[in-house]
């Protein structure tokens, strides 16, 4: 599985993202502030799809968010879903 990396400007704006062989083939954009993180959008390459890429994201943020003590905005819709599917995993980062 490749390395999921967060990429943060100055103000907080950028997107946790997937390389592959050096190729951005995944991101999901995030912007985070000192009680926030939210999640934008998520896309994955569709020659990419289904190896489980949208997936290491969401949990590469979610990690994130609980270390950083920040509460999840989930505006994206892969997000909301995952988020809807399973509530109890994510009621502590939650922000509805």
């Amino acid at each position: 599985m490749s390395e999921v990396k967060l990429n943060l400007d100055a103000r907080g704006r950028g997107a946790f993202v997937v390389e592959e062989e050096g190729k951005k083939v995944g991101e999901m954009v995030v912007g985070v502030s000192e009680t926030a993180l939210t999640v934008y959008h998520t896309e994955v390459n569709p020659e990419m799809e289904g190896k489980g890429l949208a997936k290491a994201m969401l949990d590469e943020m979610v990690t994130y968010a609980r270390s950083k003590e920040l509460q999840v905005v989930p505006l994206c819709e892969y997000v909301q879903v995952q988020f809807k599917k399973r509530p109890d995993d994510y009621e502590d980062i939650w922000r509805k």
